[in-house]
């Protein structure tokens, strides 16, 4: 299905991966979790638990703790570089981004079926002039996003396994959000859930 644009610079991809493509990444998948464990990150100051479980691939990855949000090149909890990219998903970053670098983080989310993500802005990276390229993988997802304002008006669009969305140019500072998982909606993932994965291009090149 052809690329259909949900508002200046935000771009949805249906079925971007087929299922034999969805297979295969989640193979690569779980190879990354068993070299970079999934981990639970936490509010800044608070300390309070995210609702989903998250690593990371490529030179640096995010991370959120009670000293703040950051990307750095080693896992919070066993201090090892995190695992190289895929070349799955380096293939759709240059697919789909149209941007000349390649990307230097991979954030791989893990959501349980009750899990949810609070509108938010991706807005952590130097590189403002790449997008997020964004991967979904199992139970269908209530996709949320806004303007650059938390108070502008929001739409919902529905994100199924296969599916990749793309936030970039006028929309890459949006707000937005995951409000709840279809459980059930998917049977890719054994035990159910979703694994979104967001590329970002952290620095600027040089």
């Amino acid at each position: 299905m052809s690329a259909i644009t949900l508002s200046p610079g935000l771009v949805y991809h249906p079925d971007y991966l087929d299922r034999s493509a969805q297979e295969r990444l989640l193979q690569s998948l779980r190879e990354i979790t068993k070299a970079a464990p999934l981990f639970t990150p936490r509010m800044p100051h608070t300390g309070k638990p995210f609702s989903v479980r998250m690593t990371n691939c490529g030179r640096l990855g995010w991370v959120s703790d009670v000293q703040g949000y950051r990307y750095q090149p080693t896992h919070p909890e066993t201090g090892e570089p995190w695992p190289a990219m895929p070349d799955q998903v380096l293939r759709a970053w240059e697919e789909l981004s149209f941007y000349p670098h390649p990307p230097d983080a991979c954030l791989i989310n893990f959501y349980e079926p009750t899990a949810r993500m609070g509108m938010h802005q991706d807005k952590d990276e130097e590189a403002f002039d790449a997008p997020v390229v964004s991967l979904s993988l199992g139970d269908t997802a209530l996709f949320r996003y806004g303007g650059l304002e938390r108070k502008d008006p929001t739409k919902s669009i529905k994100l199924r396994s296969g599916d990749a969305i793309v936030f970039g140019g006028p929309a890459r500072l949006i707000y937005h959000g995951v409000d709840r998982l279809n459980a059930g909606s998917s049977d890719l993932l054994p035990q159910g859930g979703r694994l979104n994965l967001t590329l970002r291009k952290v620095e600027k090149p040089l």
